[in-house]
């Protein structure tokens, strides 16, 4: 189901007076929300509600095993990796077995003549798997390193999992963050709900009248680039990185505003990005749930900008890359990925990583010549990254730039 449906329309109405005038108490209100998110879920195919229902059933009892084997630090340490390897097989397969058997088949036809023509590339991508996974994987190292304790409610569990206003496309909340809110009572809060409907509102503007009516247009040329003259692809490219924005922060404004109409507190997830005055102050207000996931979880893990220059810039190698995959099963995310892994370590080399933590104009109504033209530069670095992404090929983003 998506927000920008008549089901929708008709579904969260029925949801909210169910949750607050019927369903009282925090533990029928938790599986309201199960039963709620898993009619949304499986309004898109009901097939696919056994993958959310397996990796939320793993997790969870992944975390009871964590707490049960307290003082045994490597079986705790084994059933979190076991855990951890079981939801990301699941994940490669159902989201990139189609990319490397491709691949794979181009490596094999061109080296040796062969191709697995017996292999099946077929496979449903589920809505929001890489979403709901990251969800559950961030629960599951959290037990382990004792952020969080292992919760023994399996509804507020499946209802942290599978939450519905952030199921589909986020933010990527932490269990430290919005699993205890699952575990303390839920009062109606007239002033939250207004301010849910208004963020709500927002976010269905920015989907609904900018991001769709841009689209008809982006769609409408970027196929057809070659007839174009270079000031139009700048356009074109300008109105994609637009779109792209106003789709993915209306959507996530639209999950923030619904959650707090059920009592829930959602991260941020865009702070004005283009407003930023270089690459990495993009990619601290761009998909900040995803970007300090991947920050959190695998940047400090590998050693973050501890050891030495060469090792902070594999690092960040290793994040983008990923971070681009995460995005989609094709080279030009990776590409995409790559493109921002190249620029920061020159930001980090002329120590401007970190230079931009204030608001960008301060006490100022408009920001000076000197931060509109770093705005300009960055944004304009921002949408050849994202000419990448929109593209089907590196032959058809190499025509545009």
């Amino acid at each position: 189901m998506l927000f920008n449906s008549f089901p929708f329309l008709i579904f969260l109405p029925v949801v909210f007076l169910l949750y607050w005038f019927v369903f009282k108490g925090r533990r029928w209100q938790n599986l309201l929300l199960v039963i709620a998110s898993y009619v949304f879920y499986g309004w898109w195919d009901w097939r696919c509600l056994g993958l959310i229902v397996l990796t939320s059933f793993c997790s969870y009892y992944s975390g009871l095993l964590i707490e049960r084997f307290e003082d045994k630090r490597g079986c705790q340490k084994f059933i979190s990796a076991a855990n951890i390897v079981l939801n990301l097989l699941i994940l490669c397969y159902f989201k990139y077995f189609g990319f490397f058997i491709d691949n794979l088949n181009l490596l094999l036809r061109s080296t040796f003549g062969y191709e697995l023509d017996w292999v099946t590339t077929e496979v449903i991508l589920p809505v929001g798997i890489s979403f709901y996974t990251f969800q559950a994987l961030s629960y599951t190292i959290d037990a382990y390193r004792h952020k969080v304790h292992a919760t023994h409610d399996v509804v507020e569990f499946f209802a942290y999992i599978s939450f519905f206003p952030q199921l589909v496309a986020g933010p990527i909340e932490r269990a430290t963050s919005l699993l205890p809110q699952f575990q303390h009572e839920r009062s109606f809060d007239y002033c939250k709900a207004v301010d849910g409907l208004r963020q709500m509102l927002w976010g269905f503007v920015k989907k609904l009248l900018v991001a769709d009516n841009i689209a008809v247009t982006v769609n409408m040329y970027w196929d057809q680039y070659q007839d174009l003259s270079g000031p139009s692809l700048l356009v074109l490219m300008v109105l994609f990185a637009i779109q792209i924005y106003c789709d993915f922060s209306g959507y996530s404004d639209i999950a923030i505003g619904c959650g707090r109409l059920f009592g829930f507190n959602l991260m941020r997830n865009f702070n004005n990005p283009f407003f930023a005055r270089n690459i990495p102050e993009v990619w601290r207000r761009w998909h900040i749930s995803l970007m300090s996931w991947f920050k959190d979880y695998i940047y400090i893990p590998l050693g973050g900008s501890r050891n030495g220059q060469a090792r902070r810039t594999i690092n960040i190698l290793i994040v983008f890359g990923l971070s681009g995959l995460w995005h989609g099963a094709n080279w030009t995310f990776v590409c995409w990925g790559l493109l921002y892994a190249v620029l920061i370590p020159v930001y980090n080399f002329f120590g401007a990583n970190q230079k931009y933590a204030d608001t960008i104009t301060g006490s100022r109504f408009f920001p000076s010549l000197k931060e509109f033209l770093q705005m300009a530069l960055t944004f304009f670095l921002f949408i050849i990254g994202w000419t990448l992404f929109r593209s089907e090929s590196i032959t058809q983003a190499a025509g545009f730039l």
